[in-house]
Formats: structure tokens, C-alpha cells, sequence
């Protein structure tokens, strides 16, 4: 297979067919990580598809210090944390838990008896998970994202979020501590005392819009799970809390970016991009 490092030499000479299969290569994992920070398909695309423009438009600034997708990570960092509507999106914890004791516990009424409703108290449980994370600051989402969900080493992590390894281990061990805290005291997934249950809050959050019975966002072309992407084996009922809350969330669905090239390419056919890459059409295969 072509490498990172190879396409982006070619893509820099004028070949627009290394730099398509650049952006199809990393476009999942851009969204994937879009999708947990923001918690809404949409806004993960839109994200994705401003990171992708700027990692092009950046593209000759990449000297190999490190993979491809490492630089393209701090990409991500730079434009996530700068957004203003991170505000916006903000919540705290004391209010999520407040919104759940304020949803009934019911069951499906009738009307959704002919969708799947195993697919439905799962998009639930997804939407509820990912609404946990936009209590986390944008800072702690990332890091959380970077270092629990992707499990990179705290070598890879402090150069994303270019802060010390010292700094970067102890962000995610208090992100951790909060977000697991909060689960521990709230969540019926693992801690059984608790009596929240995502089956009997499915039909509260479908009338509150939180998860729509006909677009499944979290499930719909799911690729794999996310700890099958990033090649690790997790024991599911392991003694660590933490452990038992990670493997929660990475089994999540790593799923298939929305197509994101057929806008892309408008940007490429730009009289400004064309000069940034020589694409006069004399190098295309």
C-alpha cells in the first residue's frame, strides 16, 4: 500500500488522485473523532470536512516529524478548540443528571413496535453516552478522546495537545475520574444500584428528540466498533471501574464518514488551491 508520506509527495506535485485517496483514507477517522466531540452526525461532518480543508490547505507545512495522522490530530485539536460554538454545545454534569431523573421511565409505546427495538434503546444508550462526553470541557473531550478512546500513548497525546507527558497523563486521569465518577453514580450499565435503565429512557429521549426512530445517526454504515479499529482487546468485566466504563464506550460503532469528497473537490477545483498544488491537470493519472 501506498504510504501516508508518499501520497502527500505526489498530492504536493499536482496529482489530485494521491491526494483523494488521502482524504479517503483519514476522512473515518477525522468524523469518528468529530462524532465524539460534538455528539451530532451533522456537526461532525461539517467539522470533519473543515479539518480535512485546512489539513489540505496545510499540506505542504508537513515535514514527516511524525505520522501523518499524528500532525493531522493536532489539526483537529487546533480548529476543535478554537470553535465558538463550543460554548454552546457546553453542559454540566448536574444538569445531564437532572434531564435524565426528568425523563420517565416508560416503554415503547405501540407506534414503534415495527422498528427494531433492540437498534432503538442502543441509539439510546449512545446518544446518552455521547451527551456525557459535551459535559466534559472541549479541552477534557479531547484529551479523553486522544488518550481513553484511541489509547495513545502519552508520548503521541502531549505532542497532539502539545502539553508535557507528565501534563497530558494527569488531564486524562482527572477527565477519566469525572466523567467515570459521574457514570458510577447515575448509569445502570455496569453499576446496577443505579436505576437509570437506557430501555426504559428510549421512549422519553425519542420524544425529546434526542434519538430519531427513523435515522439511526450512531448505528447507521457502521464499519466496526471502536476498539476493533484501533486493534486493542478489552476484558469486559474486568475489576477497575474505569476499565469497565472504557470498554463501554469503545465498543461504540466506528462508523463510515459521510461522503465528504464530492465537496472537497469543489474546494480543490479553486484557482486558490490550484496554485497551493501545481493542479493545472498536467500531472492527473
Amino acid at each position: 500500500m501506498t504510504s501516508d508520506k508518499e501520497l502527500i509527495q505526489a498530492a504536493l506535485v499536482g496529482e489530485k488522485s494521491a491526494l483523494e485517496d488521502l482524504i479517503k483514507r483519514h476522512q473515518d477517522w477525522v468524523f469518528n473523532i468529530a462524532l465524539a466531540f460534538t455528539g451530532n452526525h451533522q456537526d461532525a461532518a461539517d467539522l470533519s470536512q473543515e479539518v480535512l480543508i485546512k489539513a489540505i490547505t496545510k499540506l505542504s507545512n508537513f515535514k514527516g516529524n511524525s505520522e501523518f495522522r499524528t500532525w493531522l490530530y493536532r489539526i483537529i485539536k487546533n480548529h476543535f478548540l478554537n470553535l465558538k460554538r463550543n460554548e454552546k454545545a457546553m453542559l454540566s454534569f448536574e444538569a445531564f443528571a437532572a434531564g435524565l431523573d426528568h425523563t420517565p421511565n416508560t416503554s415503547l409505546p405501540e407506534e414503534y413496535q415495527g422498528v427494531e427495538q433492540g437498534l432503538l434503546v442502543k441509539e439510546a444508550k449512545l446518544s446518552c453516552m455521547k451527551g456525557m462526553l459535551l459535559c466534559l470541557t472541549p479541552e477534557q473531550r479531547l484529551v479523553y478522546i486522544i488518550g481513553e478512546l484511541l489509547e495513545l500513548p502519552d508520548t503521541i497525546g502531549s505532542d497532539i495537545m502539545e502539553i508535557s507527558r507528565a501534563n497530558f497523563r494527569i488531564k486524562l486521569h482527572r477527565v477519566k475520574k469525572d466523567l467515570y465518577s459521574f457514570m458510577q453514580e447515575k448509569c445502570g450499565l455496569i453499576n446496577k444500584q443505579n436505576p437509570c435503565r437506557c430501555a426504559k429512557k428510549t421512549a422519553g429521549f425519542i420524544r425529546q428528540g434526542y434519538v430519531d426512530p427513523v435515522h439511526l445517526h450512531f448505528q447507521k454504515n457502521t464499519l466496526a466498533t471502536i476498539d476493533q479499529v484501533i486493534g486493542k482487546k478489552l476484558e469486559a468485566y474486568q475489576e477497575d471501574m474505569m476499565e469497565q466504563y472504557r470498554a463501554l464506550y469503545q465498543s461504540h460503532p466506528f462508523l463510515k464518514s459521510p461522503d465528504l469528497l464530492d465537496s472537497i473537490k469543489d474546494l480543490l477545483a479553486s484557482e486558490a488551491v490550484k496554485d497551493i498544488f501545481n493542479l493545472d491537470g498536467s500531472n492527473e493519472n
